[in-house]
């Protein structure tokens, strides 16, 4: 599917959705924008500036990510099966579990209390 045409649906899916979606000239050249909240509501910047691809990258990992935040269920909106599967494929990877780092054994005599900018014994 064409990114103009797959644009244009990612934007009625946003609609849909009841979020508002603006270009904007932007002025990082890595970001190409994404999902904000402005008053409470959600609203997606896109660089205007960007290409029709960059554009579909940054909605769909907009919407998917919102989708996520909100737990709001996306089946409720029409969607064609082609976006529906975009925005799987932009969809936030689940969080891994922190994993304790090593920790260091606390010297005899250490307190571990911080004293200006020293540890107390």
């Amino acid at each position: 599917m064409k990114p103009e045409v797959l644009l244009e649906l990612l934007e009625s899916a946003a609609e849909q959705l009841k979020v508002r979606v603006s270009y904007e000239p932007l002025q990082t050249s890595v970001v190409h924008g994404g999902l904000c909240r402005v008053k409470g509501e959600y609203r997606i910047i896109v660089d205007k500036r960007a290409s029709a691809e960059e554009r579909v990258t940054t909605l769909a990992t907009a919407l998917a990510r919102m989708t996520k935040v909100t737990k709001l269920d996306a089946t409720t909106v029409e969607l064609p099966p082609k976006v529906r599967e975009v925005l799987r494929m932009h969809e936030p990877a689940p969080a891994k579990p922190a994993v304790p780092g090593p920790t260091r054994p606390s010297e005899p005599g250490e307190s571990g209390r911080l004293v200006g900018g020293r540890t107390a014994a």
